[in-house]
Parts: structure tokens; sequence; C-alpha cells
């Protein structure tokens, strides 16, 4: 069972005094940061307590439908493909929601913009607490209200980036519309604007700020000045920020410890970079993705996984001991491939397996992390077309969402099998998160908790 808070009662959208003297401590009493044990309950970042796709404590049901394991669905106003994120009894949310009356459609000027949709509305930049219970919104705060840069690719949303949390404040990114720290309560605790975000072809914005120890980095790779950097986690002063030589991507940062020492893993066009993540100093560096950069990098056990799609299918699997300036072409490349590569969904790390989708279509490949070989390599996925939602992984099962409601639950092992088929009544872009025993998914208009009842 997952820890619970005491009780909480509500009065409209506002916890009462006494439920966060309970969930808050005292007054004056600070909330000490969660520790790794505690997170690993939790789904506190887009792809997990763990950043590989894994709940390493998750036992989520094995079937669903809409008429089976569905312990509560939600409606969720407005649009986003953002990922929901678990702590405590708080499933929290980001949406982008049109407001006021249609306005002519205003269509992207960005050079090369294809497949995008016009903007025709102002919107509201919402964050959302619903209660993990019984999906009640406990809270509802617009963070920000304007007229889109743009209205994005006709797959993407105003809302995609996730927020992510340590149990004391959420972060909620929007990107070109602000970087928002609340309180578990919903109220405001800092705000940023880092500019605006000049996307590639005007497809819209998609990075996950990520958490170390008490700082907040941001990736901000886009067409025009691009940077990462580090902010206080509690008061959102600027801590370091590193100028980077490239242009757009999507993906979300990750930390990595190796050799007593935190690196931060960032995939770009250019390079893959490792940086100190305490200082922002540029540690290593290889070439070899293509550009359009969407999956994030994994990482265990001393090595790095980087991996990308578009006009350059690759793979890389980089050691990090060792690694230091360009590592490009050297002994620090354990492996890497040149097919099958995901370019949407993000690898999933699970034990010694490395599990990724080839481009986004129906096609998994397993392969011996360390190594690089088959394990069993290609496994075509009867049913599944196209995938944005990240594969996840708990309790020796893998599960692949599709874009069209589908999930195959895949048995964790050197020969895959399909364990079972899911289907319900809804698009999901958003990947999933697991925590305890209960599977969330995000679609387009619900949020569904899948549990055992």
């Amino acid at each position: 069972m997952h820890a619970r808070w005491p009780p909480i009662q509500r009065t409209g959208k506002f916890l009462l005094a006494g439920a966060l003297w309970l969930f808050l401590g005292p007054p004056g009493a600070a909330k000490e940061p969660a520790g790794p044990a505690e997170a690993r309950a939790y789904w506190p970042s887009w792809r997990g307590p763990l950043s590989t796709g894994v709940s390493p404590e998750g036992d989520p049901p094995l079937e669903w439908s809409e008429e089976k394991n569905i312990r509560w669905r939600a409606a969720v106003p407005g649009l986003g493909h953002s990922t929901p994120i678990v702590w405590g009894d708080f499933v929290f949310l980001t949406t982008a929601v049109p407001v006021g009356e249609a306005l002519p459609p205003i269509e992207s000027k960005a050079p090369g913009a294809h497949d995008n949709v016009p903007v025709t509305h102002r919107h509201k930049f919402v964050a959302l607490a619903f209660g993990r219970d019984d999906g009640a919104i406990l809270w509802q705060r617009t963070l920000g209200e304007a007229l889109p840069l743009e209205g994005g690719h006709y797959t993407a949303s105003l809302a995609s980036g996730s927020p992510v949390t340590d149990g004391e404040r959420i972060y909620f990114p929007f990107g070109s519309y602000g970087l928002f720290a609340l309180e578990m309560d919903g109220d405001l605790s800092w705000k940023l604007d880092l500019g605006s975000m000049q996307i590639l072809h005007g497809h819209g914005e998609g990075s996950s700020p990520v958490l170390h120890g008490d700082l907040l980095i941001v990736n901000w790779d886009h067409e025009g000045q691009s940077f990462v950097a580090a902010f206080d986690k509690r008061t959102g002063k600027e801590r370091w920020k590193v100028l980077r030589d490239e242009v757009t991507s999507w993906a979300t940062p990750i930390v990595v410890e190796h050799d007593r020492h935190s690196q931060l893993i960032v995939s770009g066009t250019n390079r893959v970079r490792g940086y100190d993540a305490a200082t922002g100093s540029a540690i290593w560096e290889c070439g070899g993705l293509s550009a359009n950069i969407v999956a994030s990098p994994v990482a265990g056990d001393g090595m790095v996984f980087a991996g990308s799609s578009y006009d350059t299918r690759a793979l890389l699997a980089i050691r990090l001991d060792g690694a230091r300036g360009d590592v490009t072409g050297t002994d620090r490349i354990a492996w890497r491939r040149t097919r099958g590569t995901p370019y949407v969904p993000s690898p999933l790390l699970y034990g010694e397996a490395l599990y990724f989708i080839t481009h986004y279509q129906g096609i998994i490949s397993r392969v011996h992390a360390k190594s690089g070989r088959d394990k069993p390599g290609p496994v075509r996925l009867d049913g599944i077309r196209n995938v944005y939602a990240s594969p996840v992984g708990a309790a020796g099962r893998v599960y692949v969402t599709d874009l069209d409601g589908l999930t195959l639950v895949l048995e964790h092992g050197d020969s895959p099998r399909i364990l079972a088929r899911n289907q319900l009544k809804e698009s999901f872009s958003g990947s999933a998160a697991i925590a305890g025993k209960e599977f969330f998914l995000r679609g387009r208009k619900m949020l569904y908790c899948i549990a055992s009842r």
C-alpha cells in the first residue's frame, strides 16, 4: 500500500486550515524535502522516480477496460499532453484552456511551418491538483493568460511539459508563458519569465524541468539563443546558466550520479552533453544524433543511452567512466545502433534491458543495455499503431499505450509476450504514471486512475 496523508476535508477549492496543519505541520514548521526512498513510492516527474520509466515499487493492474478496474475518471478542462505526477494523496497536472470569443485564425509564421493548427483563442495556463482517492479537483490555479505565440503541430499541445515535485513544492512549466512554483496547497511561491521560445517550424514546446538537490534545472533549446539553467528551487533565483550551441529540442534532461558526482545529461541535435550539475561546467560531449531531438536520455550502471530518429537513426550507449571532452568516435561509445531507434517516445531502462520504440510505430526493441545485443530484438506490437507516450515498467511488466487508447502489457523478460490488451475510449499522447497499485493515464479529455477494486 502507498503512504497516505491524513484525510483532507474540502470546502470548494480550498483546503481547511486544520487539514493544512496536519499536512504541513504546525505554524512555522519547515517540511523537509523528500528523500530518495520516499520518492520511489510515487511518480514525482514525467519519467518516474528513477528517470528511467520504471516504478520500482509499483504493482498496477494487468487488465482494464471502461468497465473494469477504473477507480475513477475525471474530466480535464482544455488540452495538454503532459504526464500526471503523483505524490501522497495528490495527482498534479497541467493544461491549457481556451477562453473568450473565437478570433480570426492566425496561421503560423515560423519558417518551414507545416501541419500546424492556427491560433483561434487566448488561453489560460492552468495547474490542477486531483485527489488520488476519488479524482475530485482539490484546487485549480490559473497561472497565466496569453494569446499563444504559435498554435503548434496538430499533434502537440500548449501544456506538454510535465510538472515535477519534491513533496515540498510543485513546479509547473509552461515554457514561453512562464515557470511557476506552487506550494502543496496551491499557493504561488514564485514565478519566472524566461522569455519566448522560437520553436522549429512553430511546432510547439515540450521539455520538462528536473529537480536535483536544491536546484530546479531547465533546458531551453530553440531557434534563438539556447541555454540550460539552474534555479534555487525555494526562491527561483538563478544559480548558474550555460549557453548552448543547439537548435530546438523537446528532450528533458536527466541527472546521473557517477563517481560521487552529479552529472546533468542533455540530448541535443549537435551533441549529447554532460555537465557538472552543481556548476554547469561542461564535462563531456558526443555527436551522432539527428535533428529534432524528442526522446529523453536514460542512464544506469555507469552508462547513458540517447536516441533519435528523424533524418538520422541513431542510438548511442556512452560509458561515463573516463568521459572527458569530445568522446565522439572513441572507446567511450560502448555500442551504437542505426535501426529501430526512437523518435517521440523515450527509451525505458528496466534492469539489464533497454526498451525503445521504432520511431513512433508499433515495434518495440529489447536489447541488453550494457552490450547492445538483441534480447530478443524487435517485437511487433499487434494492434498498436502510433505511439507518442513513452513505455513504462513495473512489477515485471512493460506497458505501451498508443494514440487510439490501446495499452499492451508485455512480460519483462528475454522473450516478451503479450500478457494483456486494454482498450479505453480515449486518445493518449501523454506518458503514463505509476504509483503503488495505481496506473494513471491522461487523455485528451479525461484523466484515468486505473486500479484493482
